[in-house]
């Protein structure tokens, strides 16, 4: 702890550490820079935090009023693929950056509300990849295990974070962002559903599907930047008004009827975390019925299978032709594959037709109920991904790249916070319009988490 700050930055604490008088935003500053430092081989920061500019934030800040100000001298992270004004903007691609004239919509948000914005973190090129090694600002590393990946793309706003660099942090979520970082660095992943949330001023991976996302250590701190993020944008074409519902369990638990596929090196392991999570959704009192999920699987496989990769192309293609030698290579690989001429516009509107069947038997099964999965089925070093890039990408997305496609909000949770070993964690999914039985049934798994541990 320094100068009272806690090691873990957490919203509850600062708002308490601020009303004692206990230290100051300046000293949360200054442990923080302290802390970023002490972290400089791992490349979580591409802009990082400088007390130079931040102090310009810190003197615009109002006189304390946590009802007025409810993230009043909160210290958050930025995925770089997010606008910050006057902060260049990369995507983790020096020649593509540009210094945006204003904040993203949510960003705005945030800073009216109190908060602190410290810098821009490291991603997964163009926000490809779920893995957190495609980069080069350099591979970050897992916040416990540096020799494993931290999961991307937003993978220096996870670890930022998880290392009490951060209070929260914002990420991305096109087919599991926002999700994979967090279950490998022990955090909470919430995934608004599309349009809840403005993804104006966000550099577009699948314009369509891309949603703004939140990192933190708990529920209550998701549900509280939420609260302040959740907005109907009118300049935004994908905004939408998604006013919450008040929380309560859903009517049913749907589980795979099969054991999840599990990878990697500690594949076994993760199995038996996996039945352990079961045992404490058992404890929540829906209803549990296990289910067919292999239509999840076939709706995810059209997101890089199909032609729905062309949205890449149609956004970032040109920059791509013109600046091929400055893409990471197997970005630029994924990226190029959205412009190939079997991707004609007949196959468009037969993927979209297809995936309109599979929304629709998403919406029959999903009606008060959540599904649950594993966040991801396994994890890996960074050598190992290093050496197999793509097969090890497209694993660590077998139970995330659905989501956005059939229109499903989410949040992942650890099955156990303090397991730094080889971090394990669930996703709840449900309707878009619906998230109140995900939130409750994420806090009744946490309860009894909590409760097994004697807390």
């Amino acid at each position: 702890m320094k100068n009272n700050v806690p090691e873990i930055l957490t919203i509850p604490a600062l708002k308490a550490g601020y009303e004692h008088k206990a230290f100051t935003p300046e000293d949360v500053l200054s442990a923080i820079l302290s802390r970023v430092e002490a972290h400089k081989d791992n490349p979580i920061w591409i802009t990082p935090p400088e007390e130079k500019w931040i102090t310009i934030y810190l003197r615009r800040l109002p006189p304390m009023d946590f009802s007025k100000y409810p993230l009043w001298g909160i210290p958050f992270a930025i995925k770089d693929n997010i606008d910050l004004e006057g902060i260049p903007t990369t995507a983790a691609c020096p020649s593509y950056s540009y210094t945006p004239g204003k904040s993203a919509f949510v960003i705005d948000r945030l800073i009216k509300a109190g908060a602190i914005p410290l810098g821009k973190t490291n991603l997964d090129q163009f926000a490809t990849g779920l893995v957190g090694t495609r980069s080069p600002y350099g591979e970050v590393q897992n916040a416990w295990q540096p020799e494993c990946i931290s999961g991307g793309s937003s993978s220096g706003s996870a670890v930022s974070v998880a290392l009490g660099q951060a209070a929260f942090s914002l990420g991305t979520d096109t087919a599991g962002s926002g999700r994979v970082p967090a279950m490998l660095n022990t955090l909470i992943g919430y995934k608004p559903p599309i349009g809840a949330w403005s993804s104006a001023g966000v550099v577009p991976a699948c314009q369509s599907l891309d949603c703004v996302t939140v990192f933190a250590h708990s529920l209550e701190e998701v549900e509280i930047v939420d609260q302040v993020a959740r907005a109907l944008d009118p300049v935004c074409v994908w905004s939408r008004d998604l006013p919450l519902k008040v929380k309560r369990l859903p009517a049913k638990i749907l589980l795979p009827k099969d054991m999840p596929t599990f990878y990697g090196p500690w594949a076994e392991n993760y199995q038996i975390k996996w039945m352990h999570a079961l045992r404490l959704l058992e404890q929540s009192g829906s209803k549990i019925e296990c289910i067919d999920t292999s239509f999840f699987s076939k709706a995810a496989s059209l997101l890089y299978d199909g032609a729905y990769v062309a949205e890449r192309w149609a956004d970032l293609g040109e920059f791509v032709t013109a600046h091929e030698e400055d893409i990471f290579p197997v970005t630029k690989n994924i990226l190029k594959s959205g412009g190939r001429e079997a991707l004609s516009a007949a196959r468009l509107f037969k993927d979209f037709h297809q995936l309109s069947i599979y929304r629709k038997q998403a919406n029959q099964l999903l009606e008060n109920a959540v599904l649950v999965l594993p966040t991801a089925g396994g994890s890996f070093t960074r050598d190992e991904v290093r050496e197999n890039p793509v097969e090890t990408n497209s694993q660590m997305g077998l139970y995330t790249n659905h989501c956005n496609l059939l229109d499903l909000a989410a949040i992942a949770i650890p099955e156990n916070s303090e397991d730094h070993d080889h971090p394990f964690g669930i996703t709840c999914f449900s309707l878009h319009d619906q998230e109140q039985f995900i939130r409750a049934l994420a806090g009744e798994f946490l309860k009894a988490n909590g409760a097994e541990k004697g807390e």
